[in-house]
């Protein structure tokens, strides 16, 4: 299985404005908080993905027009120190790795 590129882009927008606010529906922001992530710390998500995460082995799952998919199942320890079963999803083209989704992992599947 590959390793994706360490130096992924991980949008700040897609954690501000989307995975640590709450949402209506299919909300992860209080999923998150219970390892400490918040808006007031977002960094250290993306940090976390990073160290955490990004170092382990991608299962490529769906090819599209824009790249090929790809799901890394983890754990992310917080700044609290507690640990989440996460499935994260990226996705590769000709030109970057980006940061698709973050998913708890007991709801996923």
């Amino acid at each position: 299985m590959p390793y994706l590129d360490p130096n992924a882009i991980i949008p700040e927008a897609k954690l501000t404005k989307y995975l640590l606010i709450r949402l209506p529906k299919d909300d992860k922001s209080q999923f998150l908080a219970k390892a400490g992530y918040t808006l007031s710390n977002w960094q250290d998500l993306t940090r976390d993905l990073r160290q955490q995460i990004l170092p382990l082995e991608a299962t490529p799952t769906v090819l599209t027009e824009f790249g090929q998919k790809f799901e890394i199942h983890g754990t992310l320890t917080g700044p609290l120190g507690v640990t989440l079963n996460v499935i994260t999803v990226w996705i590769v083209n000709q030109t970057e790795t980006r940061f698709v989704t973050l998913v708890p992992l007991s709801i996923s599947r």
